[in-house]
């Protein structure tokens, strides 16, 4: 398709020739030609934000739950900083977006001109890739570009940064069947010698792992497909990564849950006692390795990835495998049947039977109570309550994030959106608004803390405003709770300004917002309450009242190894001599 337009009108052509049916943003000076391009047509509806770092996260919660590249419309100046934190979140956690930026006329740029700043200078660390677009003739074929870098090879955020010029300035455009991007290409498939030496790895293990991440969700289902076949044929135990969760369905028995410093206790030691690990589209980060030096020590380690910027940064291994992660399954599927392999199957009886005695230890074991509404009790309710429908499920971060991640049960890949690798207070709401316009017939559920929901709490107006029954699951123990952990367990109990005063009603929130406020404090009410809040077709707050001093446990303090973990008092008889398969600490 080649056709004269302005700038603006690219913009908006291109996003429809890539499929783009939703765009959330925020609108300024600097990109109201694009705006009004918006209002001249009806394939692309936008989505108005409060505040440009939840269009981002709305962006990544669209594009985690649909597997669909999330857009981003803002302005120049304020409208592109504030997405940074966005971008940096979904470049962490390898999220397909595209962010459009709107910058100052060619002619004024470097001169401090009025909502100025250098988008792509400040964007660089943050994006997969950026782009500023000086002149029409280049903006068709950068669009384009900027959906392929977004959405190949290891998924990250595009910056494409438009001055207003440009966007006024008429020029041919160009379809995306004619571009091709001529530097960028990122390897697909395994050499099929790494592939054999894989499986004849695999198949000569005594204590094998399979240690999955976020990778294999954003390959695709047919990559959740080929672990669950390649588990089942070999017996092999999986855990996961918090953003591998639900690639391996938790009901299965070789599931031991999820790993690193608030993983399983079964999780930790298995990795921990391994002798052959195979990382699966995960990058070990330092939330999962603990300690380096004592991470696996005794372990043949294979690394399974498409970025080879991923391959021996954190940790050296023993056979690389760079290659997307359904190819690299389906081959490692197809070598193992071929050559009709297995494990020696005294020692896996043998390991089973130790993972099963670490699994006996019941380290996600909490003490329940008849008065107060403890953490883990609501999240278990949540999932009881849930279980059976389409349900999508955010956070915000802290110890709710990992209370959910430990008691929510995942079935299926996309359905658990949650900030991993930067952390982001605020991420949980825009990204359940973004499943929602995805999902518009599905349950989605923000589960939050009292004080990460006030980092963008002004959502609750893009939710009222477009009708989207978003509920939002607010664990509310009046303190940053993983703030005041660390502070308890590693800081002498000195709690320096981690407790939520000065909070508001948050029923009364909801109404003002013209939204639905609910709150339950005792545990006998709380079925009642959870069944009520997913019935009403309403953007909902719940106000779940409880435990102030609830822990989050297991927890391996930092620059501990996996056999160092903290464990609840309720999983262990502390006066209990811990033997060498794993320690306690206190």
């Amino acid at each position: 398709m080649s056709k004269e337009m302005t700038g603006a009108e690219m913009v908006i052509q291109a996003l429809a020739d890539q499929g783009v049916d939703r765009l959330f943003g925020y609108p300024g000076g600097a990109v109201l030609p694009i705006y009004d391009a918006l209002f001249h047509q009806n394939s692309v509806e936008h989505i108005l934000v409060r505040h440009e770092q939840a269009a981002v996260h709305s962006a990544e919660g669209y594009a985690r739950s649909s597997g669909k590249v999330g857009v981003v419309l803002v302005t120049s100046g304020p409208g592109a900083t504030n997405a940074v934190t966005g971008l940096a979140d979904a470049l962490m956690d390898s999220i397909p977006v595209v962010c459009i930026t709107g910058q100052v006329p060619t002619h004024l740029i470097g001169n401090d001109a009025f909502q100025e700043c250098d988008t792509v200078g400040i964007t660089r660390p943050c994006t997969k890739h950026n782009y500023l677009v000086r002149d029409v003739k280049d903006l068709a074929r950068v669009l384009h570009e900027a959906f392929y870098v977004a959405q190949n090879g290891r998924p990250g955020p595009v910056v494409v940064d438009i001055p207003k010029d440009v966007q006024f300035a008429a020029g041919l455009y160009v379809g995306p069947e004619n571009i091709e991007h001529k530097t960028y290409k990122p390897k697909l498939d395994a050499e099929d010698e790494k592939i054999e030496a894989a499986v004849r790895l695999i198949a000569s293990a005594k204590r094998p792992i399979f240690y999955t991440g976020g990778g294999v969700i954003n390959s695709g289902p047919q990559a959740s497909r080929a672990l669950r076949e390649l588990a089942r044929l070999t017996g092999v135990p999986v855990t996961s990564t918090l953003m591998g969760l639900g690639a391996f369905p938790a009901a299965n028995r070789q599931w031991l849950g999820m790993l690193g410093m608030h993983g399983t206790y079964e999780a930790n030691m298995a990795m921990h006692g391994c002798d052959v690990m195979v990382c699966i589209g995960a990058r070990f980060d330092d939330r999962i390795t603990g300690r380096i030096d004592a991470f696996a020590p005794n372990s043949k380690k294979i690394h399974i990835d498409i970025d080879p910027s991923s391959i021996n940064k954190n940790v050296k291994v023993d056979l690389p495998i760079i290659g997307d992660c359904t190819r690299v399954l389906e081959a490692m599927l197809k070598a193992w049947k071929a050559k009709d392999l297995s494990l020696d199957r005294e020692a896996m009886t043998s390991w089973w039977s130790q993972i099963d005695r670490w699994r006996a230890r019941q380290c996600l074991a909490y003490r329940q109570s008849d008065d107060i509404i403890k953490p883990q009790y609501a999240i278990e309710r949540l999932y009881a309550a849930t279980k059976d429908k389409d349900v999508y499920i955010s956070t915000e971060v802290g110890q709710h994030q990992m209370w959910a991640a430990q008691f929510f049960r995942f079935e299926e890949p996309n359905r658990w959106l949650t900030s991993g690798g930067l952390g982001t207070m605020g991420y949980g709401l825009p990204a359940a608004i973004g499943a929602q316009i995805a999902h518009p017939d599905a349950l989605c559920v923000d589960i939050a803390g009292e004080a990460s929901i006030l980092m963008n709490m002004q959502e609750m107006s893009t939710a009222v405003q477009f009708n989207l029954p978003v509920k939002i699951f607010i664990l509310n123990n009046r303190y940053m709770g993983m703030v005041r952990q660390w502070q308890e367990l590693l800081h002498g109990g000195r709690y320096s300004h981690s407790y939520s005063e000065a909070l508001p009603d948050f029923v009364k929130l909801a109404d003002a917002y013209g939204g639905v406020g609910m709150r339950c404090e005792k545990p006998g009410d709380l079925d009642a309450a959870i069944a009520e809040m997913i019935n009403v077709k309403r953007p909902v707050i719940f106000d779940c009242i409880v435990d102030q001093q609830e822990n989050c446990f297991p927890m391996i303090p930092s620059g501990r190894a996996h056999n160092e973990m903290i464990l609840g008092d309720m999983a262990v008889d502390l006066d209990e001599a811990i033997t060498d398969e794993g320690k306690m600490l206190v």
